[in-house]
């Protein structure tokens, strides 16, 4: 009778046990990279601040929260994030339906070009608007309004950077429900927006709650935008860790700080993890191509019209401000002077920067895809424990812990064997992946979730290995979510600024590196080269962006 029953149990085990093989083998990978590269150096430089002589100092943390100066930073950081993230929601979504249903001339171009604007070096962004709102800028020279003393200043540059956000996140997955569901709820009776409130918007919760956490913790982190745009009045906590660690060399309180920061993020992602998950279900993908038609009546027409509004004036608009700078001095000067070493700030021409950054991208492309790939793939299995659900939250902590903590830990922590790793050019792209990670994860995540499960376990029954239901049951869904997530990663790469500051070479400086450093010079022709350097940088992303859209929207498979 025992021997039955082992006999019996013996096959309802075994996939069990290799469920739970295939799921620790696919979350050890991440598990390792972020504890080795994100973990290990932001404890480093945290112990270091909280140490003295050996002895932890705990008390610190009440102290630096007891002044009222740090209090109003934390204040203004949190509301500011979340008006940003509503902000930027309320202008976006529009935006995201019309990218997603509507077919256009010129669609996959300005799509491209609406990515622009994130890839940007914060402080290009902030002094793009400065020339757009400040003294002297285009609304003070035509009706005599400024902003720059206003917290609207930041708020709307917020939107111009995470705009993209919304738009590819939201879209991406918007672009592939079934319109025909709802459709069927209008044929029943519903009204135009009570199906969409009742169809649309629940299966796009998930998306909508990732892009809402991206915005949020970018805006929660705001560094280069509030210090320009900030000035003496408003300072976020990034901008307050950097003050303290470069400016007072504080360490002890930029590590409280950071701390502080690492904890709200936490308990935000906790939440966010806690309420996304009641609400997933399996949803029905089709074919992004015929979802897609031209506008329909006036009222589709009027809202194209109005988004297309929005883009020229809140993304394009600071865009040519940049571009009518750099071409400013005759006969293409500030180009030219591009090309030549100064023996000052540059080892190297600045623009050598422009292969470096695409070199860091590339390879930090490579990483993110594969990490954040191998972390969603885990995070959707059924079976998937208490760990790994938890590992979720946390795979989202790059985006809010201090960029300049992670700079700095890299160099404290990454600084002996077996991970001397200072002189080495992968320190540069390991730093640039842990940004992308996260949008790797959170773009394939609502994608792979609204799998039908039961194509899986058909697969499986049939005889397929999990290799092989991951390659022909899996990937033709998910190929279009994988090309933009990977266009995401690869956007952030070229963009990232706040570790990399810290530990790029000088003779391999990449593009936002060499923009910041010529917009620390004084001088016009120092000023004019920052702006014909960020100009490359655009047209570097547009073009690698529209090649990226070229690439998803040929045979982006049969779902």
């Amino acid at each position: 009778m025992d021997l039955a029953r082992t006999e019996v149990a013996a096959p309802a085990s075994a996939p069990r046990k290799r469920g739970a093989a295939m799921r620790l083998g696919l979350i050890a990978v991440p598990v390792a990279f972020f504890a080795v590269f994100f973990a290990y150096p932001v404890a480093a430089i945290v112990s270091r601040g909280l140490k003295v002589d050996g002895a932890w100092q705990f008390g610190r943390l009440w102290d630096v929260l007891g002044e009222s100066d740090i209090r109003h930073v934390l204040w203004f950081t949190t509301w500011q994030a979340f008006a940003s993230t509503a902000l930027t929601l309320l202008v976006a979504l529009p935006g995201a339906y019309v990218f997603a249903r509507f077919d256009f001339p010129g669609k996959q171009v300005l799509r491209a070009v609406v990515t622009v604007p994130f890839v940007l070096p914060t402080v290009v962004v902030g002094t793009a608007f400065l020339a757009l709102v400040g003294r002297g800028g285009l609304l003070d020279e035509l009706w005599g309004v400024r902003l720059d003393t206003t917290v609207w200043a930041i708020l709307l540059a917020h939107v111009f950077f995470n705009y993209a956000v919304v738009v590819r996140t939201v879209g991406g997955l918007w672009a592939q429900l079934d319109p025909r569901q709802e459709e069927a709820a209008r044929m029943l009776g519903a009204s135009p927006l009570k199906a969409w409130r009742q169809v649309t918007l629940p299966a796009l919760a998930p998306a909508v709650a990732a892009a809402a956490l991206m915005v949020f913790l970018f805006t929660f982190t705001s560094f280069g935008v509030v210090q320009i745009l900030g000035g003496p009045t408003f300072s976020t906590l990034e901008v307050e860790i950097y003050r303290q660690t470069s400016e007072i060399f504080d360490l002890s309180t930029a590590a409280v700080l950071t701390i502080i920061q690492f904890l709200a993020v936490a308990a935000i992602l906790a939440v966010h993890a806690w309420t996304v998950r009641r609400r997933e279900s399996a949803l029905r993908l089709v074919d992004a191509s015929v979802t897609a038609r031209r506008p329909r009546g006036a009222g589709q027409w009027a809202l194209l019209a109005s988004v297309l509004a929005v883009i020229v004036v809140l993304l394009l608009l600071p865009l040519a401000v940049l571009v009518q700078r750099s071409f400013d001095a005759p006969d293409f000067g500030y180009y030219r002077a591009l090309t030549s070493a100064d023996g000052g700030v540059f080892l190297v021409a600045p623009i050598e920067a422009i292969g470096n950054s695409l070199q860091y991208a590339v390879v930090a492309t490579l990483i993110a895809v594969v990490i954040g790939g191998l972390a969603a793939a885990a995070l959707t299995r059924r079976d998937a424990g208490r760990f790994v659900r938890g590992f979720d939250a946390l795979l989202m902590l790059p985006l809010g812990v201090s960029a300049v903590t992670v700079g700095f830990g890299f160099l404290i922590a990454l600084d002996e064997p077996p991970l001397d790793l200072r002189a080495s050019w992968i320190l540069v792209p390991l730093a640039q992946a842990l940004v992308g990670v996260p949008f790797v994860v959170r773009t394939m995540l609502p994608v792979l979730r609204a799998v039908d499960q039961r194509l899986r376990e058909a697969a499986s029954v049939l005889g397929a290995s999990p290799w092989r239901v991951w390659r022909e049951v899996d990937l033709p869904m998910v190929r279009r979510a994988l090309l933009i997530a990977a266009g995401f990663a690869f956007a952030v790469s070229l963009g990232e600024f706040g570790a990399t500051v810290f530990i790029a070479r000088p003779d391999n400086p990449t593009l936002p590196v060499a923009v910041a450093r010529l917009l620390g010079r004084a001088g016009e022709l120092n000023y004019g080269q920052a702006m014909a350097l960020s100009t490359v940088l655009m047209v570097v992303c547009a073009v690698a962006l529209l090649i990226l859209e070229r690439l998803r929207t040929d045979r982006t498979g049969e779902f």
